[in-house]
């Protein structure tokens, strides 16, 4: 983690020691430490509104036109308070102002009724990153900064966290679309805010930002030891980087990922592994494949699976967890989708792209019907022997195209009953493998 002594610097400080706004050359130390970037970038920005993402807009802006670059700003409305809608047409009206495209992305679901603030920012990651793949666009900004990082780690902290969280949040972290890039971890809150101001840029408050109700909330309004809560992720960020770099080792030797979307795991191998190493790989393995929720599955029932899977043989039933179902398969331990688990149904358009599942990209054949549906495979059975090579559990959790009660397509497999083809399905699941780039071998 980078000193926080930049902010305190005599260029970005006032007389009398109040926070400045932040140089645009420190900014620009920031992003290229994130690097690298193509030529003529293209970023998106989540946008609240408030001053800390206000600025970072502001920021990122000049930064990508001085590299004849673009942003793209993105507000998420969680349809959670009636005047949200206006604050985000708001935003967008600001910004338009001095030439920064803007979007509001809009979610659609529920109201969640419970585990608010968490469910709420797992609906904006999906929106954001959905909204990024769909423009081609690989970098995502979002304006956490180092208050919010001492909040973070001290929240964890408080939960019993062991170093993979007390590292606090990551400075870019892969995801299956856009890079997730945090270039103001370094940067006081006050010094957000002093560059809205000197910019002259209104910037909206969040009557959430001061709810008690929420343990973020009372901790930022008691106030938290920033330094040495800092110091200490730091620490705990060079022993995450050790464990990362131990679990992509133990992920490349020991896991086969298919394109259908299952893996094979070699489940003598990971009983060698160090004990951290192994649960952490098994863990990884069940959010890559069941890919469903926004919470993973707990520790302790991850050990008692490992535990248990050391005494499985040849015809046992396995077990389920955290969606996936996992059994002994052919030496080695297969992990497949859940069949009960699956998300819904998604309609299909001729030649369009839907995501099913939230592990599937799927470019649809031009010439399907208009009632053409994404559905799992289920018990059918495509009669060309196309997925003859996938084990037998995994089969009916593959993404099929269906028309009525009809089978139309099985594209991961490229078999079609028709003439127009089997469309596109890849494997991009939410989360990788191993904390990198996401890759199917």
């Amino acid at each position: 983690m980078a000193s926080a002594s930049v902010s305190a610097s005599a260029a970005d400080t006032d007389r009398g020691g109040v926070a400045g706004p932040l140089c645009p050359a420190i900014f620009a130390a920031a992003m290229a430490r994130l690097g690298p970037f193509e030529p003529a970038p293209r970023l998106a920005v989540a946008v609240s509104g408030g001053p800390d993402s206000m600025a970072l807009a502001l920021l990122a802006d000049d930064w990508a036109r001085a590299r004849d670059g673009a942003v793209l700003a993105l507000t998420v409305d969680h349809a959670l308070r009636p005047e949200a809608a206006t604050e985000a047409a708001m935003v967008g009206r600001w910004l338009g102002a001095i030439g920064i495209e803007h979007r509001t992305l809009r979610h659609q679901g529920a109201r969640p009724a419970s585990r608010i603030q968490e469910t709420a920012r797992h609906i904006r990651y999906e929106l954001l990153v959905a909204a990024c793949s769909a423009e081609g666009i690989l970098h995502l900004l979002l304006a956490h900064h180092r208050d919010d990082q001492a909040e973070t780690v001290a929240l964890r902290l408080a939960a019993g966290s062991g170093d993979g969280g007390l590292a606090g949040m990551a400075g870019q972290r892969e995801t299956a679309g856009p890079r997730l890039l945090r270039p103001l971890l370094d940067v006081p809150r006050d010094q957000l805010a002093a560059t809205v101001r000197a910019r002259g840029q209104p910037s909206i408050t969040d009557p959430s930002n001061a709810d008690r109700r929420y343990q973020r909330v009372r901790l930022r309004q008691d106030g938290v030891d920033a330094d040495e809560l800092l110091a200490r992720a730091g620490k705990a960020a060079a022993a995450r980087g050790e464990a990362e770099h131990a679990l992509a080792a133990a992920a490349a030797e020991l896991v086969w990922v298919a394109p259908e979307g299952y893996a094979l795991l070699d489940g003598a191998g990971m009983a060698r592994l160090p004990s951290n190493v192994g649960l952490a790989l098994l863990a990884n393995l069940l959010r890559m494949i069941g890919s469903a929720g926004p919470y993973g599955p707990r520790g302790e029932a991850v050990a008692r699976l490992a535990d248990a899977s050391r005494g499985w043989s040849r015809g046992m039933p396995g077990a389920t967890l955290a969606g996936c179902r996992i059994l002994p398969w052919r030496g080695r331990i297969l992990v497949c989708r859940e069949p009960a688990a699956i998300g819904p149904d998604v309609q299909a358009t001729s030649g369009g792209i839907v995501r099913w599942d939230s592990r599937f990209t799927i470019a649809v054949p031009p010439g399907v019907p208009i009632s053409c549906r994404v559905s799992p495979l289920g018990i059918a059975r495509p009669d060309s022997g196309a997925i003859s090579g996938v084990p037998g559990p995994a089969r009916p959790t593959l993404p099929a195209l269906w028309s009525g009660d009809r089978l139309l397509a099985v594209p991961t497999a490229g078999w079609s009953r028709t003439g127009h083809g089997p469309g596109d399905a890849v494997f991009r699941p939410r989360r990788a493998l191993a904390g990198g780039p996401f890759a199917v071998v």
